[in-house]
């Protein structure tokens, strides 16, 4: 029984972390915009979010202004754009190696 007990805790907990980490070291196309205003995270200001797989999280490594103006008519806390984006998840966070911003006008 405690043989059991052992691996079904070690079974969870090694899918705890595989999930809780998440490697892109190609340029991955993600979502990105503020993460309070766009996409409903908790937070204290606006700050850079990206979404992946349906998921959202703060970013490490660069700041919202670091890409323009947050508060134009197509900033990040008035429109979701995309981002390629190298890094990796840890946790409830997206730590970038690099992030470019996708020129979406035509």
């Amino acid at each position: 029984m405690k043989n059991i007990l052992l691996a079904t805790f070690l079974f969870i907990g090694i899918a705890v972390q595989a999930q809780s980490k998440k490697k892109f070291n190609n340029p991955t196309i993600v979502e990105a915009s503020c993460g309070e205003c766009q996409f409903g995270l908790k937070g204290e200001s606006c700050d850079l979010a990206v979404r992946i797989d349906g998921k959202s999280y703060f970013v490490d490594g660069t700041k919202i202004d670091e890409h323009g103006d947050a508060h134009a008519k197509d900033g990040f806390c008035n429109a979701i754009r995309k981002a390629s984006v190298t890094g990796e998840i840890k946790g409830n966070r997206f730590i970038a190696t690099s992030f470019t911003l996708i020129d979406d006008k035509k």
